[in-house]
């Protein structure tokens, strides 16, 4: 997942549009958009004192498709023209916090000490689990918990990006619920924010730019790109303007907003998943037809089932579980038993199925006693309403 290559440097290259009403130096409120609290004294310690750096970007689509990453990147090079930088690109289009918490170790803690975090979630958080604010929360907070006990040291940003739903919140007076519930872990564990939802509200309702014509949608044009990356430059040279300590100092890890967060979310291997009936282990998934699907969840192994009755089971030690899967047009509902439960009845179909086999993590049950469990899942009937869909193709085991 690593990324820097010449790609990056064609995009910094084409020339954005200066619009007559948006100088991204003035503020149109007149206060600024982020908070610092405990800062980003460790990383600038590293990147200036030792001249090495590892950054990494986690994120969905937004930040998968470069644009605001690309600024970064040349602008930590040209800031820092003698440091040594590792930048670790973990984007992943339609990731939020949730599958994020179960692909930091694979996808981000793997490559090493992690000096700077860049995280977004709360456009995802906002599409995909709308009525799960809970989970938006156990998220991100499993996020910046398991970065911190990898490394204590970890300086995180986190960024709320825009949509409209943002927007309409703000001009109703109130916070958006995926930014509300990431700022209870970023005052919790001292993070830093960049309110970019915020700012973009403020500076359309101030008649700099419009949505339609400039920024042109949550995946933002390239003026859109780059407002983001002049932001974030901004909140830096704030936080340069702090003294630099003489040696480097560990977060503090406080109690757990919530004893349910995927603070040790990880993936589990579907290879010991233990195959009742019906399902295949297919080492390399592509689907049948035109449907897309996304870099990285396709030729790759998969547990796959068609058929309603198809059966597996796995165990695990802890408190939560879930499903990395793909959801296309034929997913259909499954039926899942914890510990020879009761069985619930969850439908994998989502909103974009019928146009991407989208991977999409889905948690069967995040408040189990901590200890071992094991878990059955079954494909269950077609949906009701069209009897259509019976497919379950598995990706990941998500435990916590």
């Amino acid at each position: 997942m690593r990324y820097l290559h010449f790609a990056a440097f064609l995009l910094l290259s084409l020339t954005v549009p200066a619009l007559a009403g948006y100088d991204p130096n003035v503020l149109p409120k007149g206060h600024e958009y982020f908070e610092l609290r405990d800062g980003l004294s460790n990383c600038r310690i590293k990147f200036e004192g030792e001249k090495t750096g590892r950054i990494a970007f986690l994120g969905g689509s937004i930040t998968a498709s470069g644009g605001w990453r690309d600024h970064m990147i040349k602008y930590f090079q040209q800031k820092y023209p003698d440091t040594k930088f590792d930048f670790i690109s973990a984007g992943i289009g339609s990731m939020g916090s949730v599958p994020h918490a179960f692909r930091l170790e694979r996808d981000v803690l793997s490559h090493g000490p992690v000096d700077l975090l860049f995280l977004e979630a709360a456009v995802n958080d906002a599409s995909n689990i709308p009525d799960h604010p809970e989970q938006m929360l156990r998220g991100m907070e499993g996020v910046v918990r398991h970065a911190r006990m990898a490394n204590p040291l970890t300086d995180i940003i986190q960024m709320h990006f825009v949509m409209p739903p943002h927007m309409d919140d703000y001009n109703k007076g109130r916070t958006p619920a995926a930014i509300a519930q990431h700022e209870k872990v970023a005052v919790a564990y001292g993070n830093v924010t960049l309110n970019l939802a915020l700012e973009v509200t403020d500076r359309i309702n101030a008649g700099e730019f419009t949505w339609d014509k400039d920024f042109k949608g949550l995946h933002p044009a390239p003026f859109g790109h780059q407002l983001y990356a002049s932001s974030i430059q901004r909140l830096f040279a704030a936080a340069c303007q702090r003294p630099l300590p003489v040696a480097a100092k560990p977060h503090a890890l406080p109690t757990m907003i919530d004893p349910k967060s995927y603070a040790h979310g990880r993936f589990g291997n579907i290879a010991d998943a233990r195959i009742i009936k019906g399902f295949t282990l297919e080492q390399a998934w592509k689907p049948v037809g035109k449907i897309g699907t996304r870099p990285g969840f396709v030729n790759v192994p998969a547990l796959v089932g068609t058929e309603p009755g198809a059966e597996f089971e796995f165990s695990f030690d802890g408190t939560g579980c879930g499903l990395f899967i793909a959801s296309g047009p034929d997913a259909g509902r499954i039926e899942s038993s914890i510990d020879d439960g009761e069985y619930r009845i969850t439908d994998t179909f989502t909103h974009w199925s019928n146009s991407l086999h989208l991977p999409w993590a889905l948690i069967l049950d995040d408040g189990l006693q901590d200890g071992h469990h094991t878990v059955k899942v079954r494909i269950a009937a077609g949906r009701p309403a069209t009897g259509a869909g019976t497919a379950l193709r598995v990706f990941h085991l998500l435990l916590n």
